[in-house]
């Protein structure tokens, strides 16, 4: 029988806690002598009252235990419910709610696309907001791509399950534990990133707000013009660096920290990320150099910036790359699908799934040359498990429909057709920034109608749930098993 009680339980503190986050802009705008800080108590009242509502009907002092049932359902309504209030301060902004909403979920899902002009000139705590839903949801992101997403056999997720009984497979021993490192070493990361970027030029406010969106892959600037605002290489190449922390498997950090120094070498999709990176950043940047009257240095800057802010799903810019010439603008699309790695806060496919569908094609035109040659799928020296590669190709199916239907949506609802695909490929790969005029990194999202921001704000949703958990809950035959 399903459970509520823990998930409104769970539900509930999630809310008081973002209720005492909300505190902290209060703070700032307090300190900046900005009336506006009363928007934000007013939103920590109303938001830690509902909260404290849910956590007192729910307690029990010996709660039930969740299955999967109640971590689907879970893991489902915690973003449709968190983004509500999240969006309650942006109300004191001059945003309607339509608009609020998508700019919490937005940053919650670390999409990065905003409604919001005029960034330079806003109050700093409603920046600060936005950088502190960024980091909140990556690890909230990275949390339930470690702990649960294996369980649900979500996409060939159980790979990488951490709780199984095979004691090799364990990091840590407990849940807990494990939660509790990886929020140290994200925590660690933005102190780090945020020195350097203090270190090179940023100003401290801005440092703290980058840091959290870089190492959230959330893509969130405090500035119109994003990281073109910045004009140091040394800024640009700390980010780079970041970006692609924070789009690695966090259990390798944990792994690093705790005497495997080769764990992120040994991973074979950290090495095919970083290969991948590399490559495609010093094509790009020699395609820049023949094409532009720039240095070779400036141009593997613009390009290994903008690749792996798109590659990682961060979505920051330095550049107006869509006038980098056609050849350029199909790399980026193409660049839209592939994310980083798993356990991390990117979205996207993934460099597993586009690995684990390389070795199926590669199988396959084997078995056709050779029908009765047996060929073994390993993935990081394992065996993979029987289930994995139909995991794999069911989502990278349901994955291209959803992208494909909700262009087709955005066509009916009068967008034009190359933003009404970049739009809806961005939104389900939490990427923030398209193509086109409107969704590009020059544009952003404003034009567009209501409803297709509720629609772009549930694809952001289903990005970050893995795509088809979402769907599985309209299955019957998940609630009668």
């Amino acid at each position: 029988m399903l459970q509520l009680r823990p998930i409104l339980f769970s539900i509930g503190l999630m809310l008081c806690t973002i209720a005492a986050a909300m505190l902290l802009p209060a703070l700032v705008d307090l300190a900046d002598d900005q009336d506006v800080w009363k928007t934000f108590v007013a939103s920590s009242v109303v938001t830690f009252f509902a909260g404290g509502l849910l956590v007192l009907f729910a307690y029990d002092e010996n709660p039930p235990r969740m299955g999967v049932k109640e971590g689907f359902l879970l893991t489902t309504s915690a973003w449709l419910v968190i983004a509500s209030f999240a969006a309650l301060p942006f109300l004191g902004h001059g945003l309607d709610y339509t608009d609020a909403y998508f700019e919490a979920m937005s940053g919650l899902t670390t999409t990065g696309a905003t409604v919001m002009s005029g960034l330079d000139k806003l109050p700093r705590g409603i920046l600060l907001w936005r950088a502190l839903l960024c980091g909140i949801g990556g690890l909230g992101i990275i949390v339930i791509a470690i702990l649960m997403l294996p369980f649900l056999r979500v996409g060939g997720m159980q790979l990488f399950q951490m709780e199984s009984s095979d004691k090799s497979e364990k990091v840590l021993p407990r849940a807990f534990e494990l939660t509790l490192a990886i929020a140290a070493v994200f925590v660690g990361l933005v102190l780090v990133c945020a020195f350097l970027y203090t270190w090179f030029g940023m100003t401290g406010f801005d440092a703290i707000c980058h840091a959290l969106t870089t190492v959230a892959t959330g893509g969130f600037a405090n500035y119109d013009s994003s990281f073109a605002h910045f004009e140091s290489h040394a800024i640009h190449w700390t980010a780079i660096v970041f970006m692609i922390l924070g789009a690695m498997p966090f259990v390798v950090f944990i792994r690093t920290l705790r005497g495997d120094r080769t764990a992120a070498w040994k991973d074979v999709q950290v090495r095919a990320f970083v290969g991948f990176l590399i490559s495609v950043s010093l094509i790009m940047a020699l395609w820049l150099l023949f094409t532009r009257n720039i240095s070779f240095f400036d141009a593997l800057t613009l390009s290994s910036f903008n690749v792996t802010s798109i590659v990682t799903t961060t979505g920051y810019m330095s550049d107006d790359y869509t006038r980098w010439g056609n050849f350029a603008v199909g790399v980026f699309f193409l660049l839209t699908f592939v994310g980083g790695c798993s356990g991390s806060t990117s979205g996207a496919i993934k460099i597993y799934r586009l690995q684990i569908a390389h070795m199926l094609t590669r199988s396959h035109f084997l078995h056709l040359i050779s029908p009765s040659r047996v060929v073994t799928l390993t993935y990081n020296g394992r065996r993979l498990p029987a289930d994995v590669p139909f995991s794999v190709v069911a989502f990278l199916a349901i994955y291209f429909a959803v992208v494909g239907l909700f262009a087709v949506i955005y066509a009916g609802l009068g967008l034009d057709f190359v933003t009404s695909l970049s739009a809806s490929a961005t939104a389900l790969g939490n990427v923030g920034p398209g193509l086109g005029e409107i969704v590009g990194p020059a544009g952003n999202f404003v034009p567009i109608p209501d409803t297709a921001k509720w629609a772009l704000s549930f694809q952001m949703m289903l990005g970050r749930l893995e795509l088809f958990t979402v769907l599985v809950l309209f299955r019957p035959e998940f609630w009668r098993s």
